[in-house]
């Protein structure tokens, strides 16, 4: 029965050549109380019995039997029978999981120089990607550029059904209507959410890339790469911080589970002061995102004569100084220990502004160069005036930006999966 509507789904779900535009969705970047949700949360980790996820849960067994039947005639999780445990007097347990192999969807991290396409399976797991430049001529040119190259890209993965497109984006995003101002790329009034919904002929959900991020963070602990750093699960109580660096700086705040979104678009730290004399392009000194920014970092090398401004035949990069310091180029480690130093001053402040109970730390600027992370711990330390606090690096590590773009194309499906299918088949 559950492969015959899993197949059923699958025929009446949008494909790449649907040319009917979607509807965008808000991204629901929360842990959901809904009952279909927590069942199916449940199962993303790997098979589990339907006693432990009443357990987990808080659900009665009743209800998560009820739920675990309509998920499985949705087609969303399947059964292992060959799990069942042998011997067992009675009815047999058998464990249900995620199928992970029928459907999958796209998400697409539209960043300021470059976009990451990347496929993902009902879990979370990256299966693919893909990098291209961003266009930087023109934003009618440049979105439908992504959006065509990201068909284009999923018309690969056509053994599979493709459910929900999400795109994560620096800027102001009004998450309504997937309509995108981004300064850093000239970008007013962009129509993503429309443009993405037309060309690819499925529902779309266009989040602000640093609460994707967050969201990450509390709806796919489980497939982090750092084991390490990685949580158990999501944290359902108190309040985080999630501090992101790499070109663009940002912030976001998560309150029992959910990701504040506020309803005038993020706030930003661009501008916060740190003391250096660096010039910013809004005429002042020393504001955050122009000190400790991957493009102004590169320049500040460039002119120092610590990497050269071109490497062969291609302009030089941030990787070329994280290379020069690895290499034990010491101005290099200098001026990202200087960097590290404003990161852990800053962190500090942010942090003992809002206190929240753990701090994340994301992006390539304290994933890439690890040494770094001994200046940020010791700024932070000075800088603080309150206790210490949990205080982690992502475990994401140089994927944040495509894992913030899976749970933005996930977000629907784990708030409440049959209502979100019942809008795919509508």
């Amino acid at each position: 029965m559950a492969v015959r509507t899993a197949e059923r789904i699958a025929s009446q779900a949008p494909t790449t050549r649907t040319r009917a535009p979607r509807p965008v969705v808000p991204p629901d970047l929360r842990i959901s109380d809904n009952p279909a949700a927590a069942v199916l949360r449940s199962a993303t980790t790997g098979p589990v019995f339907r006693d432990t996820t009443a357990r987990a849960t808080g659900l009665s067994i009743a209800t998560v039997n009820r739920q675990v039947s309509a998920l499985l005639t949705a087609g969303l999780l399947r059964e292992r029978a060959d799990l069942t445990a042998s011997g067992a007097v009675g009815r047999p347990r058998v464990p249900f999981e995620v199928d992970i192999d029928t459907f999958g969807t796209l998400g697409v991290h539209i960043g300021s120089t470059s976009t990451r396409i990347v496929v993902a399976d009902l879990r979370g797991r990256i299966l693919g990607g893909l990098t291209i430049a961003t266009p930087q001529t023109g934003q009618e040119f440049a979105v439908k550029t992504v959006a065509y190259s990201a068909k284009s890209f999923l018309q690969r993965w056509y053994r599979r059904t493709p459910l929900w497109v999400g795109v994560a984006i620096g800027g102001r995003v009004d998450p309504s209507t997937g309509v995108v101002d981004h300064s850093k790329l000239g970008w007013q009034a962009a129509p993503v959410g429309a443009v993405f919904s037309e060309v690819l002929g499925l529902p779309i959900s266009v989040a602000p890339h640093v609460e994707a991020m967050a969201a990450a963070e509390l709806l796919l602990p489980g497939v982090q790469q750092d084991s390490a750093d990685a949580p158990e699960q999501g944290h359902a109580h108190g309040s985080s911080l999630y501090f992101y660096v790499r070109e663009m700086v940002g912030i976001s705040v998560t309150l029992d589970g959910r990701v504040h979104t506020p309803s005038n678009g993020p706030g930003s730290i661009a501008h916060l002061p740190t003391g250096s004399e660096v010039e910013c392009q809004c005429g002042r000194r020393g504001c955050l995102e122009a000190t400790v920014g991957d493009r102004a970092l590169h320049a500040r090398a460039v002119g120092r004569g610590i990497i050269p401004a071109h490497n062969g035949k291609a302009s030089s990069t941030i990787g070329d100084l994280y290379r020069a310091a690895a290499g034990g180029s010491e101005p290099a480690r200098e001026l990202l220990a200087d960097r590290a130093t404003v990161l852990g001053q800053t962190v500090a402040l942010v942090r003992d502004m809002l206190n929240p109970d753990r701090v994340v730390l994301g992006g390539q600027a304290f994933t890439t160069y690890r040494p770094g992370l001994a200046h940020v711990a010791r700024s932070f330390n000075e800088a603080t005036v309150l206790p210490p606090t949990d205080i982690r690096v992502t475990g994401y590590a140089s994927k944040v930006q495509e894992f913030a773009a899976v749970v933005a194309s996930l977000s629907a499906l784990y708030a409440d999966p049959v209502a979100a299918l019942r809008r795919i088949q509508a």
